[in-house]
């Protein structure tokens, strides 16, 4: 059996399509290609993994039961053209799937931040995914469902949070098992606080990575607070 398939995805408490929101907020995309642009994130509540560098572990509990209607009633309030739904791990809940559908159907561009140790393959295809590939240095490698790289295509995004060399070694051999850069775009991330992006930077230019840097700019503007 694969690590991920113990992973339960919860259901809300009704037949009613309702989510576990922990946060909708309005602030400039962090990461990934849409980085600086304006974005609406719909942060839902839940996550059955726990990442030693993890930045939101106040949306692992708590949180407050809305129906989808109100969801994209105060989406539609700041009158966005990017959505995010992240986490906590959004696929964790069901009604996500139903919710990345609403949001694709009422015109905005949506992009789904995920760790990728649930399955991806249900996602609608406008969805943008951004799969987070579990490094060693995360503590949840062992959690990671690569049978969700068939599923990625040339829009979608690959991520790995780099806490160290021996994290960096790791994802450059990933890359080239997978030939993940000829997939989809890949993505390069010092873990906040752990990893210099500077060193990593010249790590990928020593060894002429397909991949680009990413660093969390939310957290060079604002620090780590919630809602930023």
């Amino acid at each position: 059996m694969h690590p991920a398939a113990d992973i339960k995805q919860d259901t809300a408490p009704s037949h009613e399509t309702r989510l576990r929101i922990t946060e909708i907020f309005y602030s400039l995309q962090g990461e990934t290609r849409t980085v600086g642009l304006p974005t609406v994130f719909v942060r839902l509540t839940g996550c059955p993994l726990r990442c030693g560098y993890c930045d939101t572990a106040y949306a692992f509990q708590g949180g407050e039961w809305v129906l989808l209607p109100d969801i994209l009633a105060r989406v539609a309030d700041f009158k966005p053209r990017y959505v995010t739904v992240t986490g906590g791990e959004p696929l964790a809940q069901r009604a996500a799937l139903d919710l990345l559908t609403a949001l694709c159907d009422a015109g905005y561009e949506v992009s789904l931040e995920t760790s990728g140790a649930l399955d991806v393959s249900l996602v609608d295809a406008r969805t943008v995914k951004v799969m987070d590939i579990k490094t060693p240095g995360s503590g949840e490698a062992d959690k990671n469902r690569f049978e969700n790289i068939a599923h990625l295509t040339p829009r979608d995004q690959v991520k790995f949070v780099l806490c160290n060399r021996d994290d960096y070694e790791w994802a450059k051999a990933l890359l080239s098992q997978y030939d993940l850069a000829a997939r989809c775009e890949a993505l390069f991330s010092p873990s906040f606080g752990e990893l210099d992006a500077t060193q990593l930077a010249d790590w990928i230019l020593e060894d002429h990575l397909p991949v680009r840097l990413q660093i969390q700019l939310h957290k060079y503007l604002w620090g780590n607070v919630p809602g930023k």
